[in-house]
């Protein structure tokens, strides 16, 4: 009896020690400075551009962020225009997808101060523009999702989604890209 009552303690005691790294592990990720983590990936965050019509970038409803649809912007501030499977590689589109990312991150940050701020990705909706043919929209919104992923992990940075193909876009931009975020 005295056996299987020390063996119970020292199993309830590692236990407990077990959900102590696992708790420690957790506040570690949670302290990632996605800031920091944008710059180490090598990525640069666009200058804002004004709306081109009416309505905000992002909108803060209680702990969920909404994000307007964003065009893909070059790093000079062009906006990169075609139409996947005609003009534009999918290559080429999977940069724009991530350029529109990026874009997104930039409003996010306008916003709230900081992207350490978010929690998660909730959603995104991605929307391509592209010839009747073309069948990989989600390859192409992966450029974004890729990035979302890269800076909050598989759990936090990877959310449901929609791929959609379009017959046009505004501006003629290869890609535009809506998210939900939620905050901590």
């Amino acid at each position: 009896m005295y056996r299987a009552l020390k063996s119970a303690t020292l199993l309830i005691a590692m236990m407990i020690g077990m959900g102590q790294v696992a708790l420690a592990q957790n506040t570690a990720t949670q302290s990632v400075d996605i800031d920091k983590k944008l710059k180490k990936l090598g990525h640069t965050l666009p200058k804002i551009r004004k709306p081109l019509a009416i309505y905000k970038p992002v909108v803060v409803v209680g702990k969920m962020v909404y994000v307007s649809g964003h065009i893909s912007i070059d790093a000079d501030g062009n906006i990169m225009k075609g139409k996947v499977g005609g003009d534009v590689s999918l290559k080429r589109a999977q940069l724009a997808a991530r350029r529109s990312g990026l874009a997104m991150l930039a409003s996010l940050k306008h916003e709230l101060g900081s992207l350490n701020k978010i929690k998660r990705l909730v959603k995104t909706t991605g929307m391509v523009n592209c010839t009747t043919d073309f069948t990989d929209q989600s390859k192409v919104v992966n450029g974004c999702s890729q990035l979302f992923k890269d800076l909050w992990g598989a759990d936090n940075g990877v959310g449901a989604r929609a791929a959609v193909g379009m017959a046009s876009l505004p501006a003629g931009s290869i890609v535009e890209i809506e998210a939900i975020f939620e905050l901590k």
